[in-house]
């Protein structure tokens, strides 16, 4: 499926929501989940769609070394998607007014930090002199959806957390393997663009 494609897919597409009611208070980090939003940057390359991530760097305390979204907190009084869009200006220097927001994936719990996480997919300019912000980035990474939708290339595992068992998703790559919340995020993704 083409960008544009996908595009209409996102007009008719309704967001379902984590049951986060069914997560027990006692099992909750103290005040409960915080909330944060991601950018899902999409470009096509060569005629071909690709998702814009990022590496963070090895020293931060949350998420260090992981493969993710730009993305972050909101902020008191900030509504999701311009949390996403701010956030991916702060980290790859992305202007908010050079992305098409095409719409809101699913919102989904990030296990590692507690967070309630709001995507939002938008068409995003290629070339761009997009740049890492030091201490936040260390690498910004272009892959194909082709390529995470090959064979082989997604796995689940169960694991315990907040009192529930979950599954995470797991995407392998040559030198880069993405997991956690941004892979649940991207199978939700491919699940549109490919009309599974």
């Amino acid at each position: 499926m083409t960008l544009g494609g996908l595009r209409a897919v996102l007009e008719g597409h309704v967001p379902g929501a984590f049951p986060f009611d069914r997560l027990r208070p006692e099992h909750l980090p103290d005040g409960g989940l915080a909330r944060a939003a991601v950018l899902v940057p999409l470009f096509e390359h060569e005629g071909e769609p690709h998702v814009l991530l990022t590496v963070r760097p090895g020293h931060l305390k949350r998420h260090p070394g992981q493969v993710s979204f730009p993305g972050g907190r909101i902020e008191e009084g900030e509504e999701p998607r311009s949390a996403a869009l701010r956030e991916a200006e702060e980290e790859i220097g992305l202007e908010p007014a050079r992305v098409e927001v095409l719409g809101q994936l699913d919102e989904t719990l990030v296990l590692v930090s507690g967070f309630r996480l709001t995507p939002w997919v938008g068409l995003v300019p290629y070339p761009y002199p997009y740049v890492a912000r030091p201490g936040e980035v260390e690498a910004i990474v272009y892959v194909p959806l082709s390529a995470l939708a090959r064979p082989g290339v997604h796995r689940t595992e169960h694991r315990e957390a907040y009192g529930e068992r979950h599954l995470v998703h797991y995407y392998d790559l040559p030198g880069l393997t993405i997991w956690g919340a941004t892979a649940r995020v991207l199978d939700e993704l491919l699940g549109l663009w490919s009309g599974r």
